[in-house]
């Protein structure tokens, strides 16, 4: 049985998240995955300072038209006083849930005193979540690591300050700052936050298949997961994660038709909210991302980098596809 999922006033349709992932969540991946079964699709982080937002990449990061209800947007920072504002602004823009982004282990957001580097100054993090709380009427959520490194995992400690300042939910990927993305997550300190604290708890690292999502479920006590890079390529995991929790039965993987049709239309979407120049450059990760278990040779993807324009990318893939169909090798 699925757990329910709250945030605020908001009760989820189901407990499963999109990640927020810097240069991958934006409004057409978060589209998508919605349509494929996730609950939640939290936006790629805005930086706290909004003198910064006069640029391009910045105004499409705070376009949430057409996305259903609610909708979640992270932002990035280290100063209190720029966060809340930052809050304010994004709520004013249609933000209906506000995430502070403590999770994120870069060294171009951890050297900027930001991201995960902020697990290292409690006092801070506790001016920022009360900031961040009154300036704004809608939800905060906060996420996070486990801690600095392994033997400073101070989850709990932040998780118990995050409660008593409204944070509304929690997120904790299972590794500590210094693990970056190495080694494999651990979910005891996700169980001990779950068992510290009253407000809903998310996890968060290696949720790669159904059966790892129901594993971690059940070792956490979790009310819900957050899956980021699995998705990558592979949106439909939603709805095998879903199909799997409810039913128990492994859902079949989606045929080569239904991969070409949820390829193309994340294409055709990239390059709309993208536009001519931009749409098809950012179209190719995506791209080596969906093919990775098809083109193991890598020659059609180094051949579809190279195409600049969107509507010969769709009939390339139409014509790869095709290729796949037949047994065939199209390398374009």
């Amino acid at each position: 049985m699925l757990p329910t999922a709250n945030i605020g006033p908001y009760t989820l349709p189901n407990p499963l998240i999109v990640a927020p992932m810097a240069g991958v969540t934006d409004r057409p991946f978060r589209l998508l995955c919605r349509r494929l079964g996730a609950g939640l699709a939290v936006s790629e982080m805005v930086i706290a300072d909004s003198k910064l937002w006069h640029t391009r990449k910045s105004r499409l990061r705070l376009d949430h038209q057409g996305e259903p209800e609610p909708r979640s947007v992270q932002i990035a920072g280290g100063d209190p006083e720029m966060l809340a504002n930052a809050a304010r602004l994004n709520a004013e823009h249609g933000a209906q849930i506000i995430d502070i982004n403590m999770g994120c282990p870069a060294k171009k957001v951890c050297n900027k005193a930001a991201g995960s580097a902020l697990m290292k100054d409690e006092a801070l993090v506790r001016d920022i979540l009360q900031a961040v709380v009154a300036a704004v009427e809608v939800p905060v959520t906060l996420k996070m690591r486990t801690g600095w490194d392994q033997e400073h995992r101070n989850a709990p400690i932040i998780a118990r300050m995050a409660e008593d300042a409204g944070i509304q939910a929690l997120a904790i990927h299972g590794r500590t700052r210094a693990d970056a993305y190495k080694g494999c997550a651990e979910y005891d300190t996700i169980a001990e936050v779950k068992s510290r604290v009253s407000i809903p708890v998310f996890a968060n690292g290696d949720i790669t298949s159904p059966q790892k999502a129901r594993q971690v479920l059940a070792h956490t006590g979790a009310d819900g997961l957050l899956i980021g890079r699995a998705a990558q390529g592979s949106p439909w995991i939603f709805r095998e994660i879903l199909h799997f929790l409810e039913t128990g039965q492994q859902l079949p993987a989606p045929d080569l038709n239904e991969v070409e049709q949820i390829l193309t239309e994340h294409l055709r979407a990239l390059h709309e909210f993208y536009g001519e120049v931009m749409g098809p450059r950012i179209a190719r990760k995506h791209v080596g991302w969906y093919l990775q278990a098809h083109d193991e040779s890598r020659a059609f993807r180094k051949r579809f980098n190279a195409i600049e324009d969107g509507l010969e990318q769709r009939d390339v893939i139409q014509q790869y596809f095709a290729a796949l169909r037949n047994g065939e090798v199209f390398a374009a």
